[in-house]
């Protein structure tokens, strides 16, 4: 893929932002005609975006495509125009101290634009991490300037034509280019920029962008844990998960990527999930509902941890309901492979999987399985199963990560009146709903004096005295 010039992304960024200054306020008017821009170009497009993810992936299924990239990313754009007016709004906020909050003083906050957004968007699901940001940065007035992902290049050149239709350059811009180009751009001077990607990744794109002092918001990823209960139905446990697994090959930054099970009841969860993978996908290399893994890169990454563990003498469980081989295949495709009780020092036990791959882990105590948590860092997603409202409470009390899903997977991404974010090296900052339109926005404090001269009055200049001290003496009560 060709390389954008840095000038030339400069150039853009600069046509923005000075655009961005000679509009002024952002009307509500302008702010919904944006978002609704969008939705037409997914509408519209729909049929060549999901062609367009199917050729970058080898294959990918049409129906996931057109369910996780284009009706959930129309979603946020919807969400954010019903309630537009609603977040605008100037809040209130109470005057003090004494005596400003008796003599007609006000504050208030207004939220402004920041101006020019920066996105950097991943290729696993590259329409939805490009359409779903625009929500809360449109909703908030900014323009924004967007750098798809080179892995998923012909989604990337069809996002690139599509937005030049509906947009001019100085309110959305697509930069495409290789590795160059999204070094370049995460090192540019923005008024703020979203990288979606490997926390690896996420720290090079802190740091170009700490050169200008632009914040960020660093959606990344990390080994998010499942802890089922002993009160769980196993058999519902095993369809959430393994639905959750097989979603795009379990190419999500919040896929359950290992599973503590009852010591007792492995065998029944490794069961359990044999059963479901069969009811949901009787084959899977001719399966049009079973996505391939993105390229050979991270075909032979994932099959090395099978490998590895297989070597090391873990119980390695290849789940393939119609014994296909897949030696054989024109794509990608790897079967849902469970690894029962691997050791800790294994690669899949230290790397974000970011595959259909799962290790399986017995524990006797559900203190053990926190305390393994804990001991690791702190993923984008957790979720619980089973219906011990106490045992619950007790492994989100004592656990701390980016959101949570109980009795379910990754659901918790879907909910749009729920900040969506990590913490620590899953990310940083949040965004969805009101959170996306606040994450996008300066909060400006504004206080209008009260028409009476309160400094004087208060004995708040000098020459001081006794009125003063008063003051003094009010505030320090």
């Amino acid at each position: 893929m060709d390389e954008t010039p840095r000038d030339h992304m400069l150039d853009v960024l600069d046509r923005q932002r000075r655009s961005y200054l000679e509009e002024g306020v952002v009307d509500a008017a302008t702010r919904r005609d944006r978002l609704e821009r969008a939705v037409g170009l997914l509408k519209t497009h729909q049929q060549r975006l999901v062609d367009a993810m199917s050729a970058d992936f080898g294959h990918r299924s049409e129906h996931q495509s057109l369910f996780t990239d284009v009706a959930s990313s129309i979603g946020p754009l919807r969400h954010a125009q019903k309630h537009l007016e609603l977040w605008m709004r100037p809040e209130k906020r109470k005057v003090g101290p004494f005596p400003l909050n008796l003599l007609g003083a006000k504050a208030r906050v207004e939220y402004q634009p920041l101006g020019v957004v920066g996105v950097i968007s991943p290729w696993n699901f590259p329409v939805n991490l490009t359409f779903t940001p625009l929500a809360g940065i449109l909703a908030a007035g900014n323009r924004c300037m967007i750098k798809p992902s080179e892995y998923t290049p012909a989604t990337s050149a069809v996002m690139a034509e599509i937005f030049a239709t509906a947009f001019d350059e100085t309110e959305i811009a697509v930069i495409t280019g290789g590795p160059q180009t999204g070094a370049d751009f995460s090192g540019l001077p923005f008024d703020h920029l979203l990288f979606t990607g490997a926390t690896s990744i996420g720290r090079h794109v802190m740091r170009a962008a700490a050169e200008n002092l632009v914040p960020v918001t660093l959606e990344l990823g990390g080994k998010s844990p499942v802890v089922i209960g002993r009160s769980a139905d196993l058999q519902k446990t095993a369809d959430s998960i393994m639905t959750g697994k097989m979603l795009n090959a379990g190419q999500i930054c919040l896929a359950p990527d290992y599973v503590f099970v009852p010591r007792e009841r492995v065998d029944e969860f490794v069961a359990a999930s044999e059963r479901s993978v069969a009811r949901m996908y009787p084959t899977l290399l001719d399966n049009p509902d079973y996505t391939s893994v993105i390229n050979q890169r991270h075909f032979e990454r994932l099959n090395g941890y099978v490998e590895e563990a297989r070597s090391a003498g873990a119980r390695v469980v290849e789940i393939n309901p119609a014994g296909e081989d897949f030696r054989q295949q024109p794509h990608h495709k790897i079967p849902p492979t469970l690894i029962v009780d691997p050791d800790d020092g294994l690669q899949v036990m230290q790397d974000e999987i970011f595959g259909p791959v799962l290790p399986v882990k017995g524990y006797d105590s559900v203190e053990e399985t926190v305390r393994y948590i804990n001991d690791k860092p702190r993923p984008l997603g957790l979720y619980y199963f089973g219906s011990d409202g106490a045992e619950e409470r007790q492994v989100l009390n004592h656990t701390t990560s980016g959101g949570v899903t109980v009795n379910d997977v990754v659901m918790h991404v879907a909910q749009e009146d729920l900040p969506f974010g990590g913490v620590g090296p899953s990310g940083m900052g949040a965004y969805h709903g009101r959170d996306g339109f606040r994450a996008f926005s300066h909060a400006r404090s504004v206080f209008v004096q009260s028409k009476v001269n309160v400094a004087e009055l208060a004995g708040l200049r000098p020459p001081y005295g006794e009125k003063m001290l008063k003051a003094v003496r009010q505030q320090m009560r």
